[in-house]
């Protein structure tokens, strides 16, 4: 193995219904860093993946009808479909929390944690949110309900389950968080997490009765009870990398391998303290970043979500306008941290505006010209890609490393309509060749900023490029 390497994972969404443009969008981000770091010489592992256990599933199988591992199964191909559908790297690795070693290994991490002394017994009373699959507060609830989950009504649990011990955890997440400022991006999405260990940790259920809720990962040594989905699922993350029997795979690529976790801002609190504080008690090395997005929302400022039904299918966007369109729209034209509004008019209209028009247009004016006026290819200089465009990207700043090739492009647009090498070239034939060449070298420049971004269309300008001729059809 090579001495430099990266992992990054997303979340793993729930199979109960089909996917939908948010998580679309955390899976194409990730890709695009996965990609920018191989660029940079890295050995990446990157991670995706399905989350199948649990009482929300359960309860959407038993409601459908359906055996509850058929209609996982059913589900989770369609996200595993997602990633051709959405041109993801080849090399991303797939875990389902139903696979045979995932299992194993999330029984083990618990032996860990357990033989740590943070996992006990007790009887509790709380209220319960089957959609979010956490316990609720009042506080955190309006008008009783779940402002999440506004259609699922609260459940009350009122049962004997393993507890893991989050209050231990507070000292020791704190002094993490100080001595790793960047640990979560963006900056105010650290300041909330940190606020919340501040204000004091309460221990959490981590199993559930198995004659109340049978579908899950049983607790070792005890067969009446079933882990929690979330203390099941977040093991995947290194269950994926083939712990705890594949160290040398583990310690590579978690132990030395800046693990950067994407998630939704939904996900704060699991993934940047409970999961941390889980690492922790099984004596195993933290993440290094999790990096927040933000929601996408509906007509009305409405979350989207499965929930309530007003989801964008990215399936539905890429039958209609093609990947390119989906990609670029998650990329460059909606904010990396804050919500943003997404619909099939928006995606739409910027795919029209910036690919199309844009970097569609470009192309085939570029290799117009080269293909008319240029006998062979010119010689491509190897060149670099600039330092900043790779600066956004360590940042997660990736509309900003998208903004930088659309420059390219508007500046090429003005420089032809400035220097019109298709009329230079009938009075001066030489200087019209010198501006079509500078033109086809920084097309290619461009054609290598896409790589992560827009992997199949950067191959494609590369390609016309070394033929010297033009797109048969538009891009």
């Amino acid at each position: 193995m090579s001495e430099k390497s990266f992992y990054i994972t997303t979340t793993l969404p729930y199979v109960n219904a089909d996917p939908h443009v948010g998580f679309a969008m955390e899976l194409i981000r990730a890709d695009v860093i996965a990609r920018a770091k191989k660029l940079q010489g890295y050995d990446v592992f990157f991670n995706t993946g399905t989350d199948e256990h649990g009482q929300k599933l359960w309860a959407d199988a038993q409601k459908a009808g359906e055996d509850v591992k058929h209609y996982v199964d059913r589900y989770a191909e369609e996200f595993r479909g997602l990633k051709d559908l959405l041109h993801i790297s080849d090399d991303v690795h797939f875990v389902r929390t139903t696979d045979a070693h995932h299992e194993k290994a999330t029984q083990e991490f618990w032996k860990r944690c357990n033989d740590n002394g943070y996992i006990y017994k007790k009887t509790y009373q709380v209220k319960y949110c089957v959609g979010c699959e956490l316990e609720k507060t009042d506080s955190e609830l309006v008008d009783g309900k779940c402002p999440i989950h506004p259609t699922r009504e609260i459940e009350f649990i009122d049962e004997e389950n393993y507890f893991f011990k989050f209050s231990a955890s507070q000292e020791k997440l704190l002094a993490f968080y100080e001595s790793h400022p960047h640990f979560v991006i963006p900056d105010f999405r650290f300041n909330e997490i940190k606020a919340f260990v501040e204000r004091g940790l309460e221990d959490f259920s981590i199993s559930r009765l198995k004659s109340k809720m049978p579908w899950g990962i049983p607790v070792p040594g005890d067969e009446d009870q079933v882990m929690y989905v979330w203390f099941d699922a977040l093991v995947n993350y290194i269950s994926t990398l083939g712990w705890p029997e594949d160290t040398e795979t583990f310690d590579h690529y978690w132990k030395d391998g800046l693990p950067t976790q994407y998630c939704g801002k939904d996900n704060l609190r699991q993934q940047s303290a409970m999961w941390q504080a889980m690492l922790m008690a099984a004596g195993l090395p933290n993440s290094h970043q999790i990096v927040i997005n933000g929601f996408f929302t509906a007509e009305g400022g409405l979350k989207m979500s499965k929930s309530t039904g007003n989801v964008v299918n990215p399936y539905d966007v890429v039958r209609e306008y093609g990947v390119d369109a989906l990609r670029y729209y998650v990329l460059a034209e909606v904010s990396m941290f804050e919500d943003s509004p997404v619909s099939m008019e928006l995606i739409k209209a910027s795919y029209n505006a910036k690919l199309a028009n844009g970097l569609g247009n470009l192309t085939s004016r570029i290799m117009k010209m080269a293909s008319t006026y240029l006998e062979h290819a010119p010689e491509i200089p190897e060149g670099t890609i600039p330092h900043a465009y790779f600066d956004h990207l360590h940042q997660f700043e990736i509309g900003k490393a998208v903004g930088m090739i659309w420059e390219e492009i508007t500046e090429l647009d003005m420089l032809i309509q400035d220097k019109q090498p298709f009329k230079l070239i009938k009075t001066d034939v030489e200087a019209g060749k010198v501006v079509v060449v500078e033109l086809v070298t920084r097309l290619y420049t461009i054609a290598r900023m896409l790589n992560p971004i827009l992997p199949e269309t950067s191959k494609t300008i590369k390609e016309l490029v070394k033929a010297n001729k033009m797109p048969e059809t538009p891009l």
